[in-house]
């Protein structure tokens, strides 16, 4: 080997980082360690291509992920005793995150590589990964009860772990690889001989004449078989402006006078984002082809239309790409936007669904946001109104089936319309937490500018949103439990200001049972606590569906009192409690918080299924 002495530095220097890597991937220490080991002798049979490399130690690492993994196949998590209590509670933590979040958030917090090179390493788009990430981080943090900052120093003693091990030395690991390297030169040579003597008895020239030993030649015996025939690579899917819709369709379905097309282009300019509440340039950012259409309307700016479709190159990815332009409105974080609600459109396409959100910041607007998927073509139409104007959601769906309508018959494409058929359905799930509200579900409060924001679910070992009446806990035999609370940072508030939503699950019998405790409590509260007033709002029971709202009022003083909102709703096995203390210059009407208590019921179909037991 040339350079032995830079081998063994990158050895020394390398090796610690991508165990402790492997080990919190795998949970396997023994696995972990074997499998950096062999990476680092393939390496040191590459090492003069591997020396090369502007990054050698992501080869290794990539080698040394993938020999982890397989050799953990079918192996419990970590089943080292003795471990550090630290240790093995941040280990139990990570083995209860799917696979690929895993791998995302270890290689963001113990490598040095950029997003998009962890995307590519994990096989993920860059909006995926980011997905995954944030995913992971925030459910880390509610494992291990810290913020999300603090999420890289939970590695610390598991670092300080793994640098105990004992590592065969470099030159032995130097000395396996030059042997690895005198193995596969050997069995190169026999492939080859055996190569040329096989592939010498099939020598023929151009006409099919093939020589002898004799000298003589020999004409090839007719074939009657067909000759194989290559496939023509298929060409990429392409989106013509043709299939684009025109000002005249978008003057049929949307209000509004004077529409015209005001640019047509592949959207590649600028940041890309055409539309409001949309992240990234592209849905699928793979996409074989784009187009984008905006429209303007006499009416001005609060009077808009935009169309972007895409053309993807798989049917995944075009299932991939439907479901993030939908995620852009679902979850819109653009111009204090409150989803109001979502409709499944059926008869177009293969799949289509239909978003309206007012934007609460000047000039208030109403968006309506179609998405449709036909085969690999995902189209997205776009159309805001002033505040006031009540959109119709029958125009919109049939807005839709025109945009899919122009995409029928081409190539690529798949199911066509019949008559479009809206449907109501449940919130797409956007919170960490699927199950639980989001900053878009949340209208404004009074007078106030400022965005809701949320803080990182946790674990409910307390609950904020119960009343003092009622004194509601999710502890076991809860499952599930978490707990956030929203805030308007900057809004020179009371301190006491927030709304809080608790969830968690219980069997469905329990979970029952677990409302008709509260609603005994606060039935009694006005008798057993002086100076507090209960008024139950509203009261829906069903067998598998509950909510209740109160409004609870307390006297802290003999000139004043606070009141408080709370509501509980049950679906099933999912439980959920929200409670709102206001100020008073940021309250909510009941009607609000109503709706509100509704969505969070809406939200709850999204939990998972209680713990058994």
């Amino acid at each position: 080997m040339r350079d032995p002495d830079q081998f063994d530095e990158f050895y020394k220097d390398v090796r610690n980082r991508l165990l402790l890597l492997t080990y919190c991937l795998t949970g396997d220490l023994s696995a972990s360690r074997a499998a950096v080991r062999d990476a680092f002798v393939v390496t040191a049979h590459h090492w003069r291509k591997v020396r090369r490399l502007e990054d050698p130690e992501a080869s290794v690492r990539v080698r040394a992920c993938a020999h982890a993994q397989r050799r953990h196949t079918a192996k419990l998590w970590h089943r080292e005793k003795g471990l550090d209590p630290e240790v093995k509670a941040t280990l139990d933590a990570l083995g209860k995150l799917p696979p690929a979040q895993r791998k995302v958030l270890l290689l963001t917090e113990l490598t040095t590589a950029s997003l998009a090179e962890i995307a590519r390493e994990v096989g993920l788009p860059r909006t995926d990964a980011e997905r995954e990430l944030q995913s992971a981080t925030a459910q880390l943090s509610v494992l291990r009860e810290v913020p999300t900052t603090s999420i890289r120093t939970l590695f610390d003693p598991i670092r300080a772990h793994v640098e105990a091990s004992r590592w065969p030395r470099a030159p032995i690991i130097r000395r396996a690889g030059s042997a690895r390297r005198r193995t596969h030169t050997v069995i190169g040579i026999a492939t080859t001989v055996a190569a040329l003597v096989v592939t010498g008895t099939l020598v023929t020239d151009a006409d099919g004449v093939r020589p002898t030993l004799a000298g003589e030649r020999v004409e090839p015996r007719p074939s009657h078989k067909p000759q194989p025939s290559s496939s023509p690579t298929p060409d990429p899917v392409e989106v013509p402006e043709s299939s684009l819709l025109s000002a005249e369709q978008i003057g049929a379905r949307v209000p509004g006078t004077g529409w015209a097309i005001a640019r047509t282009d592949e959207n590649t300019e600028g940041d890309g984002l055409v539309m409001p509440c949309q992240t990234s340039r592209y849905a699928d950012p793979r996409s074989t082809d784009a187009m984008v259409r905006t429209f303007t309307s006499s009416a001005g700016k609060a009077t808009e239309a935009v169309q972007a479709t895409q053309a993807s190159a798989t049917p995944k990815a075009a299932g991939r790409g439907y479901r993030t332009a939908v995620g852009w409105f679902a979850g819109c974080a653009d111009e204090r936007a409150q989803l109001l609600e979502t409709r499944e459109v059926r008869g177009v396409g293969d799949e289509a669904t239909l978003l309206v959100l007012r934007t609460w910041d000047k000039p208030r607007s109403t968006l309506v946001a179609g998405v449709a998927r036909t085969g690999l073509l995902t189209t997205t139409v776009l159309t805001r109104s002033p505040v006031g104007r009540a959109p119709e959601l029958t125009r919109s769906a049939q807005l839709l089936e025109n945009a899919v309508d122009g995409l029928c018959g081409r190539t690529g494409a798949g199911a066509c319309t019949t008559v479009p058929r809206l449907r109501r359905m449940p919130p797409v799930p956007v919170a960490v937490v699927p199950g639980m509200l989001a900053e878009v579900d949340l209208a404004p409060v009074g007078d106030v500018r400022r965005p809701w924001v949320g803080t990182e679910p946790r674990q409910a070992r307390t609950n904020a949103a119960a009343t003092s009446c009622d004194q509601t806990d999710f502890k076991a035999p809860v499952s599930n439990s978490a707990t956030r609370t929203f805030l308007i940072p900057g809004a020179k508030l009371r301190a006491e200001f927030g709304l809080t939503e608790t969830v968690g699950t219980l069997p469905e019998r329990k979970a029952a049972g677990f409302v008709d405790a509260v609603r005994d409590r606060l039935r009694r509260c006005s008798d057993k606590r002086i100076g507090t007033t209960v008024d139950r709002i509203r009261q829906d029971a069903g067998k598998h569906r509950d909510l209740t709202i109160w409004r609870v009022t307390t006297e802290v003083s003999d000139n004043r009192s606070v009141s408080f909102l709370m509501g509980i709703v049950r679906d099933g096995t999912a439980l959920a409690q929200i409670g709102f203390v206001p100020d008073p210059a940021a309250g909510m009407s009941a009607a609000a918080f109503e709706a509100l208590v509704e969505r969070a019921l809406a939200r709850l179909g999204a939990m998972p299924a209680p713990a058994a037991g």
